[in-house]
């Protein structure tokens, strides 16, 4: 239930997570800043009606303000004279923490922009849970949001990630996770460990794990519904010390150009071409090669 004593908030803009499932993850600081806003604004209005009567806060004679992705141009400025006028206005995302994948942004933005207070109400997150229960390393992360619909752009995503020394986090339709799954296991390699999270908090909470050929093969066998995060595991390269690499780079470069040089000993060691193709440019441009 919200704090009777609940007093009336500073002016400024305060971003609040609302549970990505079950309702009562919700924090009871965000129940306190929604019953005390002055303005109210949520990506889903019904939704956020639903989880203030759920849990018994009154919208009174507040306004509630739509703000989505659709609309933010239009609804910001209301928004923002409110602030003008020192009063406090509260924004809750439809799941998860404002600022993920979210049209709060722009506001966020704005507000900072135009000088005003900004607070977060910190809460539920499908990044941070998926992490939790993927049984993937969790010391380092890197969130890339959804991919491109079309398969060439999403490969080309993903190539771009492929060498980033943490776990990969997506967001991922559950029409296109089978196809996303096959093309990660072409471009980062099917072996790589991953772990396919959907409906986190929820009834039917289902968390798949292997690797991502495994696992694009499960997917495509099965219609999977509801909301899904992807996670894919870091590359496991070998470790092969620096001196070793200039050392079999050099003598290459002696009779093949950089490319070819580069192509031989990524092969020879089991190394990203990528990475050897850059140390091989530097040392021949320290001994004053072209890069040819």
């Amino acid at each position: 239930m919200v704090n009777p004593k609940q007093q009336a908030l500073a002016p400024g803009l305060y971003l609040v997570a609302t549970p990505i499932g079950t309702a009562r993850d919700i924090t009871l600081r965000t129940l306190d800043i929604l019953a005390a806003a002055e303005v109210i604004a949520a990506e889903d209005t019904r939704s956020l009606r639903k989880l203030m009567d759920i849990h018994g806060i009154a919208l009174g004679d507040r306004p509630l303000v739509a703000y989505h992705d659709h609309n933010g141009a239009k609804a910001r400025p209301r928004l923002m004279r409110a602030l003008e006028e020192g009063r406090s206005v509260v924004y809750a995302s439809e799941a998860g923490t404002p600022m993920v994948a979210d049209p709060g942004y722009d506001l966020a933005r704005a507000a900072v922009a135009e000088g005003h207070p900004l607070s977060s109400a910190p809460g539920p997150s499908a990044v941070i849970a998926a992490l939790t229960v993927s049984g993937l390393p969790t010391d380092q992360f890197f969130f890339a949001g959804f991919l491109p619909n079309a398969a060439g752009k999403r490969k080309t995503a993903l190539r771009a990630l492929e060498t980033v020394p943490g776990t990969l986090v997506f967001y991922e339709s559950p029409k296109r996770v089978a196809a996303m799954l096959r093309d990660a296991a072409e471009v980062l390699g099917p072996e790589r460990q991953a772990a396919v999270c959907r409906e986190l908090t929820k009834k039917f909470e289902e968390v798949l794990r292997g690797s991502l050929d495994e696992l694009a093969d499960l997917c495509a066998e099965r219609a999977l519904k509801g909301e899904i995060v992807v996670l894919v595991d870091r590359g496991r390269l070998p470790k092969i010390r620096e001196s070793d690499l200039d050392s079999r780079l050099t003598e290459a470069l002696k009779e093949a150009s950089v490319r070819d040089a580069a192509d031989r000993v990524s092969a020879e060691l089991g190394l990203k071409r990528r990475q050897v193709y850059q140390r091989a440019l530097d040392l021949d441009k320290a001994r004053g090669g072209d890069g040819e």
